[in-house]
C-alpha cells in the first residue's frame, strides 16, 4: 500500500490526513507529483516508452517521475524515482516549474536534470518502461498528443531554451 501526503491546492500540506493510492481523493485535496526532464549534456532529450500494460500504454514520456511517498520532499521524491526508472543519480535538479491539476488531484513539480551520462546505460523499470530513446529538442517540441503522454513538459522545454 502506497501512502501519500495530502496538500491543498496551494501545495500546503493538510496535517493528520494522508491518501491511499487508488482510493478517491477527495475534492479540494491534491498529493504531489514529480517529474523530471533529463537533458544529456550534448542537448538531446530522453524520452521513456511506458509499459504496454500500464494506463498510456506504449506512449512515450519526456519525463522520469511519479507520486511522492509519505513525508518525502519535492527534491527527494525526483532524486528517487529519477534512479528507480532510468538508473541516473542525479546530485543536482533544477525546478523548473509547478502545474496543478483538478482533473487529477496532483500537484506535479518539474525538475530538470542534465547529465553527461553514458547515454546507453539508461536502465528501464520492469513494470513501468520498455524502452528509450534520446531526442533533439526540436523532435521533442514536434511530437503530438498521439505519441508523447506528457505534453505538460514542452512548455517548460521551450522556456529552458
Amino acid at each position: 500500500m502506497e501512502i501519500w501526503d495530502a496538500y491543498d491546492k496551494n501545495f500546503n500540506k493538510i496535517e493528520d490526513f494522508t491518501i491511499i493510492r487508488g482510493e478517491v481523493i477527495p475534492d479540494g485535496m491534491f498529493h504531489l507529483v514529480c517529474d523530471i526532464l533529463v537533458r544529456h549534456a550534448d542537448g538531446t532529450y530522453l524520452l521513456m516508452q511506458r509499459d504496454r500494460n500500464k494506463t498510456h500504454g506504449g506512449m512515450w514520456e519526456a519525463t522520469a517521475g511519479g507520486s511522492a511517498l509519505l513525508g518525502e520532499t519535492p527534491i527527494d521524491c525526483a532524486k528517487r524515482e529519477l534512479l528507480e526508472e532510468t538508473g541516473i543519480s542525479a546530485q543536482e535538479l533544477t525546478e523548473v516549474g509547478t502545474v496543478v491539476s483538478e482533473d487529477t488531484h496532483s500537484i506535479y513539480v518539474e525538475f530538470l536534470c542534465v547529465t553527461n551520462c553514458e547515454k546507453h546505460s539508461i536502465t528501464l523499470q520492469e513494470g513501468e518502461t520498455i524502452a528509450y530513446k534520446w531526442v533533439t529538442r526540436n523532435e521533442l517540441i514536434g511530437m503530438d498528443k498521439d505519441r508523447l503522454l506528457t505534453e505538460r513538459m514542452q512548455k517548460f522545454i521551450k522556456e529552458l531554451h
